[in-house]
C-alpha cells in the first residue's frame, strides 16, 4: 500500500501517469478503495463537487467515511443540504468535525471576528487543526480539487503527497470541468445547495464566502479583499 512515507517521486509518476492515466472518476475511486478500504476518507465540503463525488463514492462503498469540517459559521443552506444528503444516501458515515473552541471562546481567546483581523488564524483553528486530528486515523483522504478552479491547483494529479497533512491525497476530478460537475448533478437530479444558483459557485463560512462575478475565477468569492484564497487545506 501506498503511504505518505513510501510516496517517492518515480513511484507516485508511475501510478499517475500509467497506472491512473486516462481513467475515469469512479475508476480513481475504485482504485482508492482497493488500495486502502476503510483506511480512506472523504473531506467533503459539500459544494457541487463533494456532491457529485458523494454520489460516485457511494456506488463503490456505500459505507464510506465522510467528514465534514463545522466551523459553526457555514450558512443554513449548507447545513439543510448535509441534512437532505444524509436521508439521500443514509449507509454514509458523515460526521461534522468541530473546532477545539465554541465561536465565543474563540473571541475570548483570539479575539473577536477573528476571520477578519487574521483570517488564516480563523481557518487554522476552525478547519486546520480538526483536520489534521481527523486524518491521523488515516493514510489516504479524498478530495474533490479540480485543476480548472484556480491557478494554485491547475497541477494536481488523481494521486499526491500531501505534506501539509503527511498523506496521500486522491483527487478524482481534477479533468472535470464546471460544467461537467453541473450536468452530472443535474442528470442524476441530485441535491445541492441553492446557494449556487446564486452565483456562489465555491461556499464556505458565511463570513468569508462572497457572491461571484460573471467572468471571475470561480474561486474569487472566497476571502474576497483578503489577498487569500486557500483556507489551507491544500497548500
Amino acid at each position: 500500500m501506498l503511504t505518505y512515507q513510501t510516496a517517492e517521486d518515480n513511484r507516485l509518476k508511475e501510478i499517475n501517469d500509467q497506472v491512473l492515466a486516462r481513467k475515469e472518476a469512479l475508476d480513481v475511486i475504485r482504485w482508492g478503495y482497493e488500495q486502502y478500504g476503510n483506511d480512506l476518507v472523504y473531506a467533503c465540503s459539500f459544494g457541487a463537487e463533494g456532491i457529485v463525488l458523494i454520489d460516485l463514492i457511494s456506488k463503490i462503498k456505500p459505507d464510506a467515511e465522510i467528514i465534514f469540517l463545522d466551523t459553526d459559521f457555514h450558512f443554513k443552506e449548507t447545513y439543510n443540504l448535509i441534512d437532505r444528503v444524509k436521508e439521500k444516501y443514509p449507509s454514509l458515515n458523515i460526521n461534522m468535525l468541530k473546532p477545539k473552541w465554541t465561536p465565543a471562546e474563540q473571541a475570548e481567546k483570539e479575539g473577536d471576528r477573528l476571520w477578519e483581523t487574521n483570517p488564516d488564524r480563523c481557518c487554522q483553528i476552525r478547519k486546520l487543526e480538526p483536520l489534521e486530528n481527523a486524518l491521523n486515523q488515516y493514510s489516504a483522504w479524498l478530495s474533490g480539487l479540480r485543476r480548472e478552479q484556480s491557478p494554485t491547483r491547475q497541477n494536481t494529479q488523481f494521486v499526491n503527497k500531501d505534506n501539509r497533512f503527511s498523506s496521500i491525497k486522491i483527487c478524482p476530478l481534477i479533468h472535470w470541468t464546471w460544467e461537467d460537475v453541473w450536468m452530472y448533478i443535474e442528470t442524476f437530479n441530485l441535491p445541492y445547495n441553492p446557494l449556487h444558483d446564486q452565483n456562489y459557485p465555491s461556499i464556505g463560512c458565511i463570513q468569508c464566502t462572497a457572491a461571484v462575478l460573471e467572468g471571475d475565477d470561480l474561486r474569487s468569492g472566497r476571502w474576497s479583499g483578503q489577498g487569500k484564497t486557500e483556507c489551507g487545506l491544500h497548500k
